[in-house]
């Protein structure tokens, strides 16, 4: 028992040490943030890597979220409504579901595993192997030069891929309506125009921004303080998606009390 506590007393100290580094780490790039005005190539190569090399996975993801959307709404509307009512709905109710949770926490799921557990690996790998310690010598700010344009990318570039995902969730969700349910696209788009808030592409597009600058932050500053060679960027690596992952789900329900 005294175990138990012990390593659970050392693992809430770790987090607690981890979000202290993020929230400097953060702090720091804000204040960098102009240099990127006159180093944009940074920024592109960054934005290039984080979100157009991450399409084929989001759209795979985002294509079939809608199709089970699709179909697992039809299931839940049995029983409750008529057949005739539960399709008039159906697009809309599924629309709702995609913009508001599905498309922003998946893609951000699938990020902070592709792109935050990268981030944490690459950098992880350059400390280890003593390029950050270079940098200083040669009078280059690693934070300046390594974390300021990744986070800046990942923050620009998962809106965009949550609003990529939205647009194949709908494609999905309206395939399996018009192939397995009968239901016409006609009907199910004019269920979505009828019953469309703006407010949830709003709401959708702030997670996104949350969970990118999260997942970068995450992944950089444990990448920059990895410690002990291959075994201590394995394991930062995997803390790097672990963390993400729970901040994404965490975040996500703050947002959802502050934002409806």
């Amino acid at each position: 028992m005294i175990w138990v506590l012990r390593k659970t007393g050392r693992q809430v100290l770790n987090l607690l040490q981890e979000t202290g580094r993020s929230v400097m780490l953060l702090a720091g790039v804000v204040r960098n943030a102009g240099y990127l005005t006159t180093h944009s190539r940074l920024l592109f190569s960054q934005m290039m890597k984080i979100g157009v090399t991450s399409l084929p996975l989001v759209a795979v993801v985002s294509l079939f979220t809608g199709a089970v959307s699709a179909w697992q709404a039809a299931y839940q509307f049995q029983g409750i409504v008529s057949r005739e009512m539960a399709l008039n709905f159906l697009g809309a109710a599924v629309s709702a579901a995609i913009l508001i949770e599905l498309a922003p926490v998946l893609t951000g799921l699938v990020i902070a595993g592709r792109v935050g557990a990268s981030l944490a690996a690459e950098l992880g790998s350059m400390k280890v192997t003593e390029q950050v310690d270079a940098l200083e010598v040669l009078a280059i700010d690693p934070l300046r030069f390594l974390a300021t344009p990744r986070i800046f990318a990942g923050t620009v570039m998962l809106p965009v891929l949550v609003i990529y995902a939205d647009i194949i969730a709908h494609i999905g969700a309206v395939a399996v309506a018009g192939f397995l349910l009968d239901l016409s696209p006609r009907v199910f788009f004019a269920s979505i125009q009828e019953h469309f808030l703006a407010h949830n592409v709003t709401a959708g597009i702030i997670k996104a921004l949350v969970f990118g600058a999260g997942t970068a932050v995450i992944g950089c500053s444990i990448g920059l303080n990895t410690k002990g060679g291959a075994e201590g960027v394995g394991r930062s690596t995997i803390k790097a998606f672990v963390y993400s992952s729970a901040f994404i789900l965490i975040a996500d329900y703050l947002l959802a009390m502050i934002l409806f």
